[in-house]
C-alpha cells in the first residue's frame, strides 16, 4: 500500500503528453526511419500502421486498465488483481517483469540518449563539415572506443531523466511533458521544412508513402509487426504506472487512439525529415542503425547551413529519448516509494544511481570489453557483447511476453462486464476491441516472438 493517496494526472491532456512522450522516442527518430529503409518503404509502413491498430492498441489500452483498476505500482497492481478476481499469484510476474525490463532497458538507452547529447556538441562545432563517409564512419567509431566520453554523456543523460522524475508526477513528469513534447513538435515541422527545400522532398515522399510489396520480406513484415508492439513503450511497466495515475472520468479508449495516432504522425514526420535529406544527398536509406549517427552527419556536412540543420536534428533526437527515459525510471521509482521507506526524492535517486551504474556495463560493451561475450559457450550468443545480451533479452524475450501477459489477462481473467465498464465503449466498438485483445493481438505477439527467435 502506498504510503500516502496515490497521485493522479492533473487533465485528461497531461496524461495523453506523458503518454505521447513516453512513446515517442529513439524508437521513432532512430529506429522507425532507419527499419523503413531497410525494409522497402512505403510497404513496410503500411504493414506498420495495420499492426498498431490490431496489436498496439489492445495492449496499450490492457496496460492503463491494469494501472487504473490497481492504482498501484505494476506489482502491486498485479497483486491486487489476482485476488480481486480470483487468478493465479503467477500473473504478478507481468508487473515484475515490466519493472525488471524497464531498469535493464533504461541503462543501455541512456548511453544511446548519451550519444546524441555527444552528436549535439559536435554538430555545434561544425565537426561534420566537409567529412567524406569515412571520416564520418571514424567520428562515430571514436566516440563509442573512448569510456571516458561515454560515461561523461551517459551521466548527463541519467541526470536529466532523475532531475525530471524528482518532481512527481505534477511537478515532474506533467511539467516536461508539456513543455518537451511541443519543441519536439515544432522542432520536427522546422526539420520537415529545411528537408523540403532539398530538392528531393517529392522522392522522400514517394518512398515512404507508396507501397511497393516486392521490395518487403518476411522479415520486414515481421519487424514492423515487432515495431508496432514496441514504439508504444508496451511490455516495460511504463503504461501500466501511467495508468495508476488515471483518473475515472478519462476514456481509455478515445486516448489510446490519440496516443497512437500522434506516435505514428510523428515517426512520419521523422521520416519525411530525414529521407529527402538522404536521397538529395544520393545517400543510402538502407544504411541500418548508422543512418543517424553515420549517414546523415554526412549530409549535414554537405549542406549549406547544415551545422545548424544537425545540432536541430539531434536536439530532437535527445528530446524524443529524454522524454522515453522518464517514463522508464517512473515504474522502478513507484515501486520503490510504495514498497520502502524512501520518499519520492529518495526512491528516485536509488533507481537512477541503480540504472546508471548498470548503463556503465553498456559503455565498456563498445569499447574495454568488447571481445566478452558472457554467453558464447551457445551458438546463438556467440559474439554477443554484453550490451547485444541486455538489448536481446529485453526487446526480444521479456517485453514480448510481459505484453502478451497483460493482453491475455484482462482479455481473459476480467469480466465481459467489468471491462466494458471501465472501457465505456459502446457496444460494437467493444466487441471489436474485446476480439482483438483476445485473439488478434496475442496472436501477433506470438508470431513477433516466434519469429524473432
Amino acid at each position: 500500500m502506498s504510503k500516502q493517496s496515490h497521485a493522479q494526472w492533473s487533465s485528461r491532456l497531461a496524461f495523453i503528453l506523458a503518454a505521447v512522450g513516453s512513446s515517442v522516442g529513439l524508437g521513432n527518430i532512430w529506429k522507425f526511419p532507419y527499419m523503413t529503409g531497410e525494409s522497402g518503404g512505403g510497404a513496410f509502413v503500411l504493414i506498420y500502421l495495420v499492426c498498431i491498430a490490431l496489436v498496439g492498441v489492445p495492449i496499450l489500452m490492457s496496460e492503463w486498465l491494469i494501472g487504473r483498476l490497481g492504482q498501484r505500482n505494476p506489482i502491486a497492481s498485479m497483486s491486487l488483481l489476482t485476488r480481486r478476481f480470483k487468478r493465479s499469484p503467477a500473473w504478478v510476474l507481468i508487473g515484475v517483469f515490466g519493472i525488471l525490463g524497464a531498469y535493464l532497458i533504461l541503462s543501455f538507452y541512456s548511453v544511446i540518449g548519451g550519444w546524441g547529447l555527444a552528436y549535439i556538441e559536435l554538430g555545434a562545432s561544425n565537426a561534420f563539415a566537409g567529412l567524406d563517409s569515412a571520416a564520418v564512419g571514424d567520428m562515430f567509431s571514436g566516440l563509442l572506443a573512448d569510456p571516458t566520453r561515454l560515461l561523461l554523456w551517459h551521466s548527463l543523460f541519467m541526470l536529466l531523466t532523475i532531475g525530471v522524475v524528482l518532481g512527481g508526477v505534477t511537478g515532474g513528469l506533467e511539467r516536461a511533458t508539456k513543455l518537451l513534447m511541443p519543441a519536439l513538435v515544432v522542432l520536427l515541422v522546422v526539420l520537415v521544412g529545411y528537408a523540403a527545400t532539398s530538392g528531393a522532398f517529392a522522392e522522400g515522399v514517394a518512398y515512404l508513402f507508396t507501397p511497393d510489396f516486392s521490395r518487403l520480406s518476411k522479415d520486414g513484415v515481421l519487424a514492423a509487426l515487432g515495431h508496432a508492439f514496441f514504439t508504444l513503450s508496451l511490455g516495460m511497466g511504463i503504461m501500466i504506472a501511467y495508468g495508476s495515475y488515471l483518473p475515472q472520468e478519462v476514456n481509455i479508449g478515445r486516448s489510446a487512439l490519440i496516443v497512437v495516432v500522434m506516435d505514428t504522425v510523428i515517426a512520419l514526420m521523422a521520416g519525411l525529415a530525414i529521407f529527402p535529406v538522404v536521397f538529395a544527398n544520393e545517400l543510402s536509406p538502407a544504411a541500418g542503425p548508422g543512418l543517424i549517427f553515420q549517414t546523415l552527419p554526412l549530409a549535414f556536412g554537405h549542406m549549406t547551413g547544415g551545422w545548424l540543420f544537425g545540432v536541430l536534428f539531434f536536439v530532437l533526437l535527445v528530446f524524443a529519448a529524454w522524454t522515453s527515459a522518464i517514463s522508464l525510471l517512473e515504474p522502478i521509482v513507484e515501486w520503490l516509494e510504495e514498497r520502502t521507506p524512501l520518499s519520492r526524492v529518495g526512491a528516485t535517486l536509488v533507481a537512477g544511481a541503480a540504472t546508471w551504474a548498470l548503463g556503465i556495463v553498456t559503455v565498456l560493451s563498445f569499447n574495454v570489453w568488447s571481445g566478452v561475450a558472457p554467453l558464447g559457450v551457445f551458438a546463438k550468443f556467440d559474439g554477443m557483447t554484453m550490451f547485444d545480451l541486455l538489448d536481446y533479452f529485453t526487446s526480444k524475450l521479456i517485453l514480448p511476453l510481459t505484453g502478451l501477459a497483460a493482453v491475455l489477462f484482462v482479455g481473459w481473467c476480467i469480466g465481459r462486464e467489468e471491462l466494458h465498464a471501465n472501457l465505456k465503449m459502446g457496444d460494437g466498438a467493444f466487441a471489436l476491441w474485446r476480439f482483438a485483445a483476445r485473439y488478434v493481438a496475442p496472436l501477433g505477439v506470438i508470431v513477433v516472438f516466434l519469429g524473432s527467435l
